[in-house]
């Protein structure tokens, strides 16, 4: 694969500052879109389902605050199960635009919507959907663009960072846009680490594998096998913080730059940010977004909002 610089410039400013951290979005290179497939299908990942159970059980709503002739823009957009409940149900939509870091994972996901959904025009756009990007021009004009941005993903910002992602997410909707995003809400920690602590493993193998993806595309030498997964829940500041704990001392490396890790080191990975509906509400509005509707399940574990764009 082709490195930009300014990807290189980002994880070696990640590594070089006194707390490590590698940004979330290196989880997702082809293994790892794959492997957290595998993570929504766990039982203890609670969100996927619950989450696909508040679209069903609302999805007349949805559709009609969505309204007709719109282009639905995916942030990030995965595997696109979720998507595919709107999309039996947006019987007149414009176009569906999934937007995604991971090429090939994308495009594989592009062509099995097609095949199951062939009267609708599928764009995929391959971009850093945390800044801007130019959105296509599909062959029947949207009347709106209605973001969607489910999983919670949000979450996986700090309140800064997501405010980012918001206003990008403002920019793209356009006039008269608006934003469909699933929100994970606060609860009972022990459900919380549950979720990123699975007895199969697979989340552990996740978080490694941006280790592995770094080597193989980015020319780092990580020694995997001297790293565990860490996923702990912060009740005071409301965040899951996942980390890769080295086991040993290393030298790692990426072209002329060398980093140290100590033994017992932690490299942070993600936070995964669970909000009051108040809170997500405040940050919305400073965006730019007014919250119209709110959907959870009956135990308020998750939500589905729909915000319409100032």
């Amino acid at each position: 694969m082709t490195v930009s610089r300014p990807e290189l410039e980002e994880i070696v400013d990640g590594l070089s500052a006194d707390q490590k951290q590698i940004s979330p979005k290196y989880f997702y290179d082809e293994r790892g879109s794959k492997l957290f497939d595998d993570i929504t299908r766990l039982p203890e990942y609670y969100l996927t389902n619950t989450e696909l159970g508040i679209m069903r059980d609302n999805i007349d709503e949805i559709v009609e605050l969505v309204g007709k002739q719109a282009s639905l823009i995916e942030f990030g957009s995965g595997s696109s199960l979720k998507t595919r409940v709107l999309l039996e149900h947006l019987s007149e939509l414009a176009a569906y635009v999934p937007v995604d870091i991971s090429e090939e994972h994308l495009y594989a996901s592009a062509e099995r919507i097609r095949a199951r959904f062939p009267h609708i025009e599928v764009i995929p756009v391959v971009a850093d959907f945390t800044k801007e990007f130019e959105l296509p021009e599909p062959m029947v004009l949207p009347i709106r663009n209605v973001i969607y941005f489910p999983g919670s993903t949000i979450g996986n910002f700090e309140h800064d960072m997501a405010m980012e992602l918001l206003r990008v997410m403002h920019h793209e909707a356009g006039k008269n846009g608006a934003l469909l995003i699933g929100v994970d809400l606060q609860k009972d920690p022990e459900i919380i680490e549950s979720a990123y602590n699975d007895a199969a493993g697979v989340t552990a193998e996740f978080n490694l594998n941006v280790l592995e993806h770094l080597n193989r595309d980015y020319g780092t030498n990580f020694d995997v096998d001297e790293f565990s997964h860490s996923a702990n829940y912060d009740v005071e500041k409301g965040r899951v913080v996942i980390e890769l704990v080295s086991h040993a001392d290393q030298k790692v490396e990426l072209g002329d730059t060398q980093f140290d890790i100590a033994d017992g080191e932690a490299i942070l990975t993600e936070y995964s940010h669970k909000y009051t509906l108040e809170g997500f509400r405040e940050m919305a509005s400073a965006a730019g977004f007014n919250v119209e509707k709110v959907w959870t399940d009956a135990n308020r574990l998750f939500s589905v909002q729909f915000l319409m764009r100032d």
